[in-house]
């Protein structure tokens, strides 16, 4: 029986428990004042951003701010993800003693790696991805907290070893390093972290390696990405005892060797990503990853058949096996499994026929088999399900008719069937449906008509070798998106219809070899876009219409084999023609004085009417009358006349060599005899091989900051490129501006698509900055050769250069300004971003140069007061013309006005008589023209219509007058490599990097002085 305390006793006791909860409330509010210090502290040391404008001593309450977890009334977790912090990670955030959470990804946090973050004893979870990181990670980063399980390092810029101290944090679950710029090894000891669950190494540049062994003792890992991380060697068949292995890609490697069996007996494995290795062997043949979901094997090179057991797979909804070597029929299981949507089996050996039940029993939306020896019918049932975009299937031995289910496919985009012993009649839907962009059936026994109408889509429309016959119909009119129509060796007869003449986004006209009369249209101005042009073989008669003179970018006229008569019509020789043929007609008078060289020798056969004033013209044509003796006349005349040139150009040529010997000589002996090198790269040349070759026969350009030299280094060949800047100790302040400033920024930032800065040397009276040289100079000198001729210079005087090179350019000087604008603390704007300071290497790869005017910004975003307008005409944003105010929106107008030159091909300052580049392209749009017409007319293929439209919009959207309007550089970015990554025939997406560009190119810019933004707005 227990006794009651006696009074005292009792009093005693509540005395003591008020007493401790005194203190620990007390305590309590303490550690509450502290923590709201620390964290007030935290956002000065961020300089305020705004996202974190609550976070004041008013508003005490902060386990209530939506950035901010608490436990039992103490911070446990700090989230600011993209409020743009550019400080670097303070040591006293450790202060907070409970912090088990920091999330700080897509910021700019500059510096190595936070070593202040050791003391965070607590820390569990901490993601650092998208920020400016640089340099290695330590070698004690296991001081980290052993309770550390997540570890985000994602698409920063650390470089280096990944150290073998990673593999002692015992806790670590996710370890996430892809998209950095790791050149050296990664450690085996990754493989003693045996509660790893997720590892991401992707898209670093470490040395050649091979995969652990070690890391087949990860018994918990599910997802292993380490695509284009120089692997090599051969997957280890221990592989298979990852028995929680659910996603695996080490695509874009240079593994070899089979691909293990044990990998296919994985039965968690949902993701399979091989492609653009070199494994070679068989599959199979057991395969037991019931649960696989996607599998890509492609561009390897693998054999034999498709294993029958991926019949099996019944949760599999893609297969991408192309590019290999593999034979025999497709399982026809594999055509009954329910999931599948996407197909990708073409350029194999495959045969046979094709499984019949494809599409009959899952939502198929792509339906590859090109480029393979398939015989029998296409399956009927491909579009069943009506998800149907693309049907590839060109290139084999397929017969039948068409499924008539295809002409009820609205999502259908693509059908490429050409090449192939396909009959019968095309269904009549398939013509007309909405979405369909690309019709290609040449070179197949198809019959019937054309037509009244098609698909509103269409743009490319290829029916050559088949039996198609009758009229073109009148209604042909209304195809007004069509780009491409060969319509070649067929059937076709009546006169070729003056409708045809009105669509305006037509650059091939193929319709030789049919059975075509009457006479040619006249009025055909519409075809502004014709570049190629054949109806040869046909039986056309009348006159050449004068009009085919003023086709502004016809570039290959063929007419030969029909019935016309009367006189060429000298307008003709108004065309810039590579390829002519008027044969085997009824021609009569002279040929146009243009054409008559040998390099049209056989353009004009079997027309015995026709004449020429030129003796060596030779093939067929005979001497117009009284030509001989005024040729001859002409020819004496001007033989003596280039002599006499010839003489007075040797004798001005031996006065201007000795006055350069005698200003050379002058220069050299003022050179002051100390030099002083100041390396940023290891180097195997002195000072001496640079000084000693400053001659002016190796003068390669000029500038107005002196001149720039191609010098040779050493006895390998090896040169670079100098770029000296003379001061004659009379100190040009600017020029000395421009050089420390150049050798500033250069020197310090590392970037594949930034001039390499080798050294710099410099005396009292003159500097000289050495650079990696750069073959292929200028990227002006190839889009504007026509103004520039290329002589003396090493590139070849008509090379054009195509659209993929012209993208592959974008891109690499957009990475180059994403690099200075986002990825470097602070800020670099370049000031001057035009063609002529973006150089190529040999491979045409594009890097930014001279920053002579480049400038760091103290803030990211923040206006910096220039003390004098920069930049070039053409290139230069408003506000920089207005007033001394520059950021990072200036190099994006610049780079707008670079993506109109390489997509129209015109220069910066090149509109029109009164407009620049940039005013003639806002013009075009706010006029409601096709942006087609406004293309590059060269380089201007069906296939790249859309891709150069799009990056055509995107230039107008970056030169918009307000800088609040142009979009950043890694919005930018993202939208090009959308379209520098090709995809596959009708529009692969790319699992690993999926960007949208739709929002962006969406945008309404608004212009200062337009006065119809509207209409400007609806165009875009």
């Amino acid at each position: 029986m227990s006794k009651t305390p006696p009074p005292s006793v009792q009093i005693h006791f509540y005395t003591l428990s008020i007493l401790l909860f005194s203190l620990t409330f007390y305590g309590n509010s303490q550690a509450s004042d502290q923590e709201l210090s620390i964290l007030l502290k935290l956002k000065q040391h961020w300089r305020n951003p705004p996202a974190i404008d609550h976070w004041t001593s008013s508003n005490s309450s902060y386990c209530t701010w939506p950035e901010i977890e608490c436990e039992d009334g103490s911070v446990t977790g700090i989230f600011l993800k993209n409020i743009n912090i550019t400080n670097e990670i303070p040591p006293f955030i450790c202060d907070l003693k409970n912090i088990t959470t920091i999330d700080l990804q897509l910021n700019y946090i500059p510096g190595g790696f936070p070593t202040g973050l050791y003391n965070c004893t607590k820390l569990e979870y901490l993601d650092l991805s998208q920020n400016c990181f640089v340099g290695p990670i330590p070698a004690d980063v296991d001081r980290l907290s052993p309770r550390l399980y997540h570890l985000y390092l994602v698409g920063n810029n650390f470089s280096g070893d990944i150290p073998a101290a990673i593999g002692r944090l015992p806790e670590l679950r996710f370890l996430r390093l892809t998209q950095n710029q790791f050149n050296g090894s990664f450690p085996p000891e990754i493989g003693n972290l045996s509660k790893l669950e997720h590892l991401g190494m992707a898209y670093n540049d470490f040395r050649p390696s091979e995969i652990p062994l070690n890391f087949t003792k990860l018994k918990n890992l599910k997802y292993l990405w380490m695509a284009q991380s120089n692997l090599i060697g051969e997957i280890p068949e221990m592989i298979g005892e990852m028995t929680a292995l659910q996603y695996l890609d080490l695509s874009l490697n240079n593994l070899s060797g089979k691909i293990p069996s044990s990998l296919f007996l994985l039965k968690n494995l949902t993701e399979l990503y091989l492609r653009e290795n070199q494994f070679s062997g068989k599959i199979g043949p057991t395969i037991e990853a019931i649960n696989l979901l996607r599998i890509d094997l492609s561009k390897n090179n693998l054999s034999g058949t498709i294993p029958e057991d991926f019949g099996r797979l019944s949760k599999l909804e893609v297969l991408v096996l192309y590019s290999n070597q593999f034979t025999g029929e497709i399982p026809e299981s594999i055509g009954n499994l329910t999931a599948l949507r996407d197909v990708r089996l073409f350029s194999n050996n495959l045969s046979g026929i094709l499984p019949p039940d494809f599409g009959r029993y899952s939502m198929l939306e792509g339906f590859e088999v090109a480029s393979n020896s398939f015989t029998g019918r296409l399956p009927e049932n491909l579009c069943a399900g009506g998800k149907l975009e693309g049907l590839v299937a060109f290139d084999n031995k397929l017969s039948g008719e068409l499924p008539e289910s295809l002409g009820n496919c609205g999502n259908l985009k693509v059908v490429m069937v050409y090449n192939n012993s396909l009959s019968g009649n095309v269904p009549s839907g398939l013509w007309t449906l909405v979405n369909i962009s690309r019709l290609m059936l040449s070179h197949n026994s198809f019959t019937g008509e054309l037509p009244d109408e098609l698909g509103w889509n269409l743009s490319r429309l290829e029916i050559r070798d088949n039996m198609f016959h009758g009229n073109i119909p009148a209604g042909v009119a209304s195809w007004k998106n069509l780009v491409v129509f060969d319509a070649g060796n067929n059937q076709f007869s009546g006169p070729i219809p003056s409708e045809l003449t009105a669509l305006p986004l037509l650059t091939t006209l193929f319709l030789d070899r049919n059975l075509f009369d009457g006479h040619l249209p006249s009025k055909i101005v519409s075809w502004k876009s014709l570049t190629f042009l054949n109806l040869s073989r046909n039986q056309i008669s009348g006159m050449i219409p004068a009009e085919i003179g003023y086709l502004p970018d016809l570039l290959d006229l063929d007419l030969s084999e029909n019935k016309l008569s009367g006189q060429i019509p000298p307008e003709i020789g108004l065309l810039t023609l590579t390829f002519l043929n008027l044969s085997s007609n009824h021609l009569t008078g002279k040929i146009p004085s243009e054409f008559e060289n040998k390099a049209y020798d056989s353009s004009f056969l079997n027309n015995p009417g026709l004449c020429t004033s030129n003796p060596f013209m030779g093939i067929g044509l005979q001497l117009c009358h009284s030509e001989t003796r005024k040729k001859s006349k002409i020819s004496s005349e001007s033989l003596a006349l280039i002599l006499s040139v010839a003489a007075a150009a040797a004798v001005l040529a031996l006065l201007f060599s000795f006055i350069v010997f005698r200003v050379y000589r002058r220069k050299k002996h003022r050179f002051d005899p100390t030099w002083k090198l100041t390396s940023f790269q290891r180097l195997n040349f002195t000072e001496a091989n640079i000084l000693s070759s400053l001659a002016e026969t190796n003068v390669i350009g000029s500038g107005g900051s002196g001149k720039v030299y191609c010098v040779p280094v050493n006895h390998l060949g090896e040169v670079v490129a100098v770029k000296r800047i003379w001061t004659h100790r009379n100190l040009d302040h600017k020029l000395e501006r421009d050089f420390l400033a150049e050798v500033e920024i250069l020197g310090a930032i590392r970037h594949s698509n930034i001039i390499k800065l080798l050294c710099c040397v410099s005396s009292e009276d003159s500097k000289l900055l050495v650079y990696e040289y750069m073959e292929k100079r200028s990227l002006d000198r190839w889009l504007h050769w026509k103004r520039r001729p290329m002589i003396a210079s090493g590139l070849v005087h008509h090379f054009v250069l195509a659209w993929p090179q012209r993208l592959k350019i974008a891109v690499d000087i957009a990475q180059g300004l994403c690099y200075m604008h986002h990825d470097c603390s602070p800020p670099i704007v370049h000031r001057d971003v035009k063609s002529s300071n973006i150089l190529l290497d040999s491979e045409f790869n594009a890097k930014l140069a001279d920053f002579g005017l480049a400038k760091m910004l103290i803030k990211p975003g923040e206006l910096n007061t220039m003390s004098t307008v920069a930049g070039s005409v053409g290139y230069m944003a408003p506000e920089s013309a207005h007033t001394a105010r520059v950021s990072e929106k200036t190099d994006v107008y610049s780079f707008g006005v670079i993506l109109l030159e390489l997509v129209t091909g015109r220069e910066a300052s090149d509109g029109d008589e009164h407009t620049c580049l940039v005013e003639w392209a806002w013009q075009h749009i706010q006029e409601g023209k096709h942006t087609a017409d406004a293309l590059d007319k060269e380089i201007k293929e069906p296939c790249y219509l859309d891709e150069m439209s799009s990056v055509f919009k995107l230039g107008i959207i970056c030169t918009g007058t307000l800088p609040s309007t142009r979009p950043s550089m890694r919005k930018v970015l993202k939208i090009l490599l959308q379209y520098s990554n090709p995809q596959e025939v009708y529009g692969e997406k790319d699992t690993a990097r999926e960007y949208d560009a739709a929002p962006l190119l969406d945008t309404k810019p608004a212009r200062m002085s337009d006065n119809n933004g509207s209409n400007f707005a609806s165009n875009v």
